[in-house]
């Protein structure tokens, strides 16, 4: 309601910082419960093992580790969703992510890319705190999630979460990362960095055997190779305004994206810097792209022909060239996030840093694969003796592997993703147990102490990713927005009480009415205009929402207005508003008039000034909602104004309204 909320707003900002401080402190006591489950465990295992005459804490049998390029995918991805996740804390996300960042991404899209935005927009601009603070414990949940959970089922549906919560974020809060819309460059940070969060996932996602060898590999640097090659096709395209450094006295469109960076609120040198790629890019528009095309299709090409003709068994020299394009590759994207994607989180509302360091963490990770590949897991006869060995290969990078040997029975039976032996691995332990009969150990005794700690951190990265999720779904299912967002506008209500004064008028159908007739009931009273066709529908409009959200109570609450024009109060205007509005459904509906003394009166005692505008236009009035009790007094002095009046502005007067009513009938 009435004025904007900014960015700056204190009033959201406030309620933005009470939600994650409750929230931090709940997850505080979740991970001070995890640790102290976690230490009885051991003390449990301990005790159990004096008991048994063991040693407590044996090294457990050597495992196969994790394969170099997802190690590498896992820890960088895991480190930006959580850089992503902090950078989500800044004040201004609550309001100003939507209009400052959202809306302008998707500003030049198709209109059915806008439609989806603003629609899932609706859910952030309702409920703006919860929104935010939601966001920031499900980036920094999947963030810690993936840091945390290096093998099995807990890492790889840490990347599945990446792979859904990407893709969220890459269609509303990127709009598809400007796919759809003109200018379509990777300088500028198309397809998305989000979309790189996405497949850096659904790496990790994979099971383990998908790393064994140098497929994997192959298929990523082939598809960032594919990438570059199109991009740089786009790039030189004619007629895109990237071959001009200034067109006409008006910047190319690579110089005026640089120059609009350049204005982001950041340190002075790395303004200066940007500021003075600006002017080189104007004065040699032409060079500048030049470069970047074939660089673009250069690295690409390279890029796509070691992944299409490398083979194993036929080496050749193409692979000993992926080191130098992978360090080219690395100065390029350096250098496109510097001095063009101007590092992507200075402002006040960067969500990410950008494009090009994930898609450079992408391309690491396809080098690692296909230049350390893991080796698969040496398969014995399922009939082979109880002790035997088997050879548990470790990809090293070369043509030669490292080998680690595995009891049978222990290998058969460990699990590496949780660090739970089963019984048949635990049966190899010698036991207090008598002759012949096998030692039976309960699961917490067959939790390996190596994971113990790893679960833990697991658990409580899922409960700050739920802890996130949860407000964040109820958010989508409460169509109706937070109160916050009319106080921010307009501020609170004036809370007063004092007796409200009485007035004697006629209804909309002529009938006498009287504040004193409504003794028992609360009265929401307001001043409409019935020949307004801006603010005051809107408010009357609100007043039918407000009945609806009141339920069963409203039939305890009179909804008043009264004439507030100098020239049209009559009982046909007043009727006829009150058809227009349809608000002849609402029982305790009332629009009071009389004559122009007696209204005059009513709006000197409530301090409401009515002026008819200059050039016989629309009546000035204050737009004000009134809450007397049943008893007579005044009690609420609400702003009303309704301002921009979007959907979320609307459904949060009317909820801030329907709570002061439930608050004055209780008093």
């Amino acid at each position: 309601m009435g004025g904007q909320a900014g960015p700056g707003n204190s009033s959201i900002i406030a309620e933005f910082r009470h939600a994650l401080a409750d929230q931090g402190a709940l997850i505080l006591l979740v991970a001070v419960l995890l640790f102290v489950a976690w230490n009885q465990l051991r003390s449990m295992q301990y005790r159990r093992a004096v008991a048994r005459g063991e040693r407590y804490g044996a090294r457990p049998a050597p495992v196969a580790p994790e394969p170099a390029g997802r190690r590498f995918l896992r820890i960088a991805f895991g480190l930006l969703w959580l850089f992503d996740g902090l950078l989500q804390l800044q004040s201004g996300m609550p309001v100003g992510l939507p209009t400052g960042v959202i809306q302008p991404a998707a500003a030049t899209s198709p209109s059915w890319v806008r439609h989806l935005v603003d629609s899932g927009l609706t859910v952030w601009t309702n409920h703006p705190a919860a929104a935010a603070a939601s966001t920031v414990w499900i980036q920094v949940g999947i963030g810690v999630l993936l840091l945390v959970a290096p093998r099995g089922w807990w890492s790889r549906g840490a990347g599945v979460v990446s792979v859904a919560w990407g893709l969220v974020v890459w269609s509303v809060g990127n709009a598809f990362g400007g796919i759809f819309a003109p200018g379509l460059t990777l300088l500028f940070g198309a397809p998305g960095a989000v979309l790189f969060y996405v497949v850096g996932g659904a790496l990790v996602a994979l099971p383990d055997r998908a790393w064994s060898g140098r497929r994997i590999g192959r298929i990523v640097l082939g598809s960032t190779g594919g990438l570059l090659v199109g991009f740089g096709v786009l790039q030189a395209w004619p007629g895109r305004g990237f071959w001009q450094g200034s067109i006409g006295r008006q910047p190319g469109t690579l110089t005026a994206m640089v120059s609009q960076m350049a204005q982001t609120s950041q340190p002075h040198v790395l303004a200066s810097l940007i500021s003075s790629f600006t002017s080189f890019d104007r004065s040699h528009g032409w060079g500048v792209n030049l470069f970047a095309v074939v660089a673009m299709l250069g690295v690409g090409g390279l890029l796509l022909g070691i992944a299409v003709g490398d083979r194993d068994e036929h080496p050749g020299r193409l692979r000993r060239l992926l080191f130098p394009v992978m360090v080219v590759l690395a100065v390029l994207c350096i250098a496109d996030w510097v001095l063009i994607e101007d590092f992507g989180f200075f402002g006040g509302l960067g969500t990410d840093p950008n494009s090009m360091l994930p898609l450079l963490f992408v391309a690491t990770g396809g080098y690692l694969a296909f230049t350390r590949p893991a080796a698969a897991l040496a398969q014995k006869d399922a009939d082979e003796p109880v002790g035997a060995d088997v050879i548990v290969g470790v990809g090293s990078g070369d043509e030669t592997e490292e080998d680690v040997r595995v009891p049978v029975g222990v290998a058969a039976a460990a699990d590496v993703t949780t660090g739970v032996t089963t019984d048949a691995a635990v049966d190899q332990t010698p036991a207090s147990t008598p002759a012949g009969v096998p030692a039976r150990r309960s699961w917490w005794e067959r939790v390996d102490n190596r994971y113990a700690g790893r679960i833990a951190a697991s658990i409580g990265a899922l409960c700050i990713l739920l802890l996130g999720v949860a407000p964040m779904a109820a958010a989508a299912t409460d169509r109706s927005a937070d109160p916050q967002i009319t106080e921010a506008a307009n501020g609170a209500p004036n809370v007063t009480a004092g007796p409200a004064p009485a007035f004697s008028l006629v209804d909309q159908h002529g009938t006498p009415q009287s504040l004193a007739h409504w003794r028992g009931s609360t009265v929401v009273l307001t001043f409409l205009d019935p020949l307004c066709t801006t603010d005051c529908p809107i408010i009357a409009q609100e007043l039918k929402v407000t009945a609806s959200l009141l339920g069963s109570d409203a039939a305890k609450v009179r909804f008043v207005a009264i004439a507030a024009n100098p020239v049209y109060h009559s009982v046909a205007n007043v009727a006829a508003f009150t058809r227009q509005e349809d608000l002849g459904g609402l029982p305790t509906w009332s629009y009071l008039t009389g004559t122009l003394p007696q209204l005059e009166s009513v709006w000197n005692t409530y301090g409401v000034t009515v002026q008819s505008a200059p050039a016989g236009g629309m009546i000035a009035h204050p737009d004000i909602v009134y809450l007397i009790d049943p008893h007579g007094i005044l009690r609420r002095i609400i702003n009303a104004d309704p301002g921009a009046a979007d959907s979320s502005t609307r459904s949060s007067f009317s909820g801030l309204l329907a709570s002061q009513v439930t608050q004055v009938q209780h008093q």
